[in-house]
């Protein structure tokens, strides 16, 4: 089932033929993961524990394991994700103390391996 394609932070996009774009299959599932990634916990009045909440890390020195940890956690409760073989998540930092996170998973709905990479 197709959904409105809406990346966390943007608008809502135009579609080729004129329309509010939407996403299916890999970009929804992508799209999920990140919401949940970047959302802080409480901000959801009706889930409140929903989210990982990595804003929280921006500008904080040494933390790559500690955000490895909570991303894996999370990805564990996302229901678009394969949970065996289990997401990989890779944290470094580079030598201006951003964090660069590359995380590999399975999506459930096509069962192809994707690869989200961002910094924080």
């Amino acid at each position: 089932m197709a959904d409105l394609s809406l990346l966390f932070g943007d608008d809502l996009s135009i579609g080729p033929t004129g329309d509010l774009a939407v996403a299916e299959a890999q970009d929804l599932t992508q799209q999920r993961v990140l919401r949940r990634l970047l959302t802080n916990p409480s901000d959801y009045v009706w889930h409140l524990s929903y989210g990982a909440g990595l804003g929280q890390f921006v500008g904080r020195p040494g933390v790559p394991d500690l955000v490895s940890g909570v991303i894996r956690t999370q990805m564990q409760l996302e229901t678009q994700v394969v949970q065996s073989p289990a997401p990989s998540v890779v944290c470094n930092v580079s030598d201006d103390g951003t964090v660069m996170v590359s995380i590999s998973y399975v999506d459930a709905v096509t069962g192809q391996t994707a690869l989200l990479s961002f910094s924080i």
